[in-house]
């Protein structure tokens, strides 16, 4: 029986069935990067878990679309390229390509999408100037604040009290602010800073206004997912929901996820301290896959203690799920059987494999618990060695039954990625076959990419629905799915996927 995912609401303070607001797809924004140096673990640790959820997600069958942002435009980066004698934005679009590149070395995919900052500065002066139209925000000099008193929701995610908050603070001298806790929409422009045109002169936008702007802009409003690590829940993402709430109307985000922050050897990780850690250093000492699993080890919401020690079990615990994947390898044969031929070959094995899928599956749908999750893939990995040592000749059908499920799930949690040089060969044999079936139906199919020929065979395909040659449309379809990949017609157009 398909059980419903329950999601750790910070909104609400509890677990909630999760209900997505559009039928079968998830709508999921992640906060970014600043974009002033290299990723570190702590980015790391971040974006893995939600690379979990979207991948979980994705298992049971939704759609999902992740957008997460990257802030180029801040003071941290308009000083580290004052240091540097560069342009702030040459400058964070070297890091931001950088920080982006170590996570993929890390095997953490990609977002669907990654905005920018100075991208979408229309977006987020059109935010301001509704907050302000509303009655939310007022202008000081060039300078844009919202007015938290007017908003009487304020401190609804963090759970705190304005009043609480607002004992014994002052507005210091100078300060534009008519509250302490008001916040900039907008700044205006300071020499040596970039800054773009907007009714209250020149300047650039606020931090916050940046993420109720973007999320806005790809996901609509409301969406179903907020996330990001536990420091931004406030202000960060208090001054999110007051900014998008007071400018629509509408609700902005169904649920909030924060990800709980990672120390180091026990201390919290600080440049005070001395113990940032970057991802490109960490790789240069272990193995991408051994980082992701010791990071799948702790439950998102809970501060993992990264340590060369828990390394280190953490590479234990992962050979010995490799030498079970390896010796399922070894008996696994090409063909499929159906269930009933399985159960008959060994009925003990068959049902543990699919308590296996079961057991893992309730883990998950617990509020993403890879820990558990975790438990269960070693549970498997023992069950599986009993199985080989009591079978003298194991059979090909359930040992591929097995190794089918155990990468299944273990993709999941970011196991067993293909290396580089792997990935080059299966891409070249794929290129190949989507050759072979472009050939069919259009001409001069040589030296396109896979995705180029991708595109050429679905404008071939919306041709021929346009001249109701049904036989050439269906028959791209169907050509490209026996290859594993899938069309599927959007409001915008046809579009494909790998499935």
């Amino acid at each position: 029986m398909k059980m419903t995912i329950k999601i750790y609401n910070t909104l609400t303070r509890k677990k909630e069935k999760f209900k997505p607001i559009e039928k079968n797809k998830v709508k999921m924004y992640v906060c970014g990067m600043t974009v002033y140096s290299d990723a570190h673990i702590g980015h790391a640790r971040t974006y893995f878990a939600f690379d979990v959820i979207r991948r979980y997600f994705e298992y049971r069958g939704y759609d999902v679309t992740y957008i997460q942002n990257i802030t180029d435009v801040d003071d941290k980066i308009i000083n580290a390229a004052n240091d540097n004698g560069v342009d702030p934005l040459e400058y964070s679009e070297k890091f931001a390509d950088r920080c982006l590149k170590d996570l993929d070395n890390l095997g953490v995919r990609r977002a669907d999408k990654y905005p920018k900052a100075s991208e979408t500065i229309p977006e987020m002066i059109a935010m301001t100037e509704k907050i302000i139209e509303n009655g939310y925000g007022y202008e000081a000099d060039g300078d844009v604040y919202f007015s938290v008193e007017k908003f009487p929701e304020y401190g609804k995610l963090s759970g705190q009290k304005l009043e609480d908050l607002m004992a014994g603070k002052r507005i210091d001298p100078g300060d534009k602010k008519q509250n302490p806790f008001d916040f900039a929409l907008w700044k205006s422009a300071k020499p040596g800073e970039p800054s773009w045109d907007s009714p209250w002169g020149k300047g650039r936008p606020g931090w916050h206004i940046e993420c109720s702007s973007m999320s806005g802009k790809f996901l609509g409003l409301p969406f179903d997912i907020h996330g990001g690590g536990m420091d931004l829940r406030f202000p960060h993402h208090e001054n999110e929901i007051a900014q998008a709430e007071a400018a629509t109307g509408k609700d902005f985000a169904k649920y909030w996820m924060h990800i709980g922050l990672l120390t180091v050897d026990g201390e919290k990780m600080s440049k005070s301290l001395g113990n940032m850690i970057n991802i490109k250093d960490l790789l240069d000492k272990w193995d991408p896959e051994v980082v992701r699993f010791f990071y799948a080890q702790a439950h998102y919401r809970s501060p993992p203690d990264f340590s060369d020690k828990a390394l280190t079990n953490a590479q234990k615990g992962l050979d010995r799920i490799h030498r079970v994947k390896e010796n399922l390898e070894k008996y696994a044969t090409d063909e499929d059987f159906d269930p009933e031929t399985l159960y008959n070959m060994d009925k003990e094995y068959y049902n543990e494999i699919n308590k296996f899928r079961e057991d893992f599956e309730l883990a998950m749908d617990d509020d993403f618990n890879s820990p558990q999750a975790v438990s269960i893939i070693f549970d498997f990995v023992n069950n599986t060695n009993k199985y080989f040592e009591k079978t003298e000749l194991p059979h090909k059908g359930i040992c591929k039954y097995a190794l089918d499920m155990l990468t299944k799930l273990g993709n999941v949690l970011t196991l067993f990625q293909l290396k580089d040089e792997d990935k080059d060969k299966i891409n070249k044999e794929l290129l190949g076959k989507i050759r072979q079936i472009a050939k069919k139906y259009v001409t001069n199919v040589e030296g396109k990419t896979i995705e180029e020929l991708m595109d050429t065979l679905l404008e071939a395909r919306e041709n021929a629905r346009g001249e109701k040659d049904w036989n050439t449309a269906d028959g791209i379809r169907k050509d490209l799915g026996e290859i594993g990949f899938e069309i599927q017609d959007t409001d915008k157009g046809p579009v494909w996927r790998k499935k």
